[in-house]
């Protein structure tokens, strides 16, 4: 039995949906499902009742699941152990340095609260900088790990691990007929401009919304340029026609009764599934050197960053 086998499992069984669960886990959904029947294999009985239309618990199932909880637990004391250790020890050093990423929001507090609890003996130092010198100072050691997004591949002697996927919402004025839903389609939007960052700033973020835009059938109105986000927050604020993207996070930060924050996949009926959400996987990137007594207190607090979002 191995963990990952408990971690999957445990997975499926809280989202009752192996596609969920594939995507929480940022993993193919087959290795999901293969490793959950290896499982089932070893201990001689199925935990999930499987059907084309559902995925339910068997009894042996709802048995088994407070203890891979433990189990899980167990793991995530363990590694707090040893991270306790790390700070008095010398390992993981008295400061970490962190690169960050723009709209973080709710994940950053977690992640910073986790550490907190992972290595509660360690200051952490926080910088932001555009993605491709957040990655060089990862790997010329002037960064111990950075946070980036929508990044395949990172310079060499880097190592970008998925941590979690960051959903985006669309922003538009309150004042906007669309406002009174509760989430909306791309193409409902195809007549309002877009406010949206140059690609140069940004290639990740613009290419997914443009090629969601395309998928949707049509292509995005460019609005007028802003100098920041805040600038085109404040404009639909004030009744300005337009629409955005912001990460959902940094969204639930920013609340206000001037401006609706609204996510994408509304469908029209019963025959139409809507859009899939936007999201952008966040990656930990980290120098393939770092010894794993200092990466594991990174990683348990991402999960659990992760695991509450």
């Amino acid at each position: 039995m191995e963990l990952r086998q408990l971690r999957y499992f445990v997975a499926v069984a809280e989202e009752l949906h192996f596609g969920r669960a594939a995507e929480r886990l940022m993993i193919v959904q087959s290795a999901v499902s293969q490793q959950v029947r290896r499982l089932e294999r070893e201990l001689g009985v199925d935990l999930l009742d499987r059907s084309p239309r559902h995925v339910r618990l068997t009894e042996a199932g709802a048995r088994f699941l407070p203890h891979a909880h433990a189990v899980l637990e167990a793991e995530q004391r363990a590694v707090a152990a040893v991270a306790d250790f790390a700070v008095h020890s010398g390992p993981l050093g008295a400061v970490l340095r962190i690169g960050t990423s723009t709209g973080m929001g709710e994940h950053l507090e977690r992640f910073l609260e986790a550490m907190g609890v992972q290595a509660p003996g360690t200051r952490i130092e926080l910088s932001s900088g555009p993605t491709a010198a957040r990655l060089e100072q990862v790997a010329t050691g002037q960064l111990d790990a950075c946070f980036v997004r929508g990044v395949e591949q990172g310079p060499d002697g880097v190592r970008l691990i998925p941590v979690w996927q960051d959903e985006l919402v669309v922003a538009i004025s309150a004042r906007h007929p669309l406002a009174e839903r509760e989430a909306v389609q791309l193409r409902d939007l195809a007549d309002l401009p877009l406010l949206l960052t140059a690609r140069r700033y940004n290639p990740p973020l613009v290419d997914l919304i443009t090629g969601a835009c395309r998928d949707a059938g049509f292509e995005p109105v460019p609005g007028p340029v802003h100098s920041s986000l805040q600038d085109t927050l404040a404009a639909f604020g004030a009744g300005a026609s337009g629409w955005t993207v912001l990460y959902a996070a940094h969204a639930r930060q920013l609340a206000t009764g001037r401006v609706k924050y609204l996510p994408v996949g509304e469908p029209r009926d019963e025959e139409d599934a809507g859009d899939a959400p936007l999201c952008l996987p966040t990656v930990l990137a980290v120098r393939q050197s770092m010894p794993r007594i200092r990466l594991l207190p990174l990683l348990a607090a991402c999960r659990e960053s992760g695991r509450q979002a």
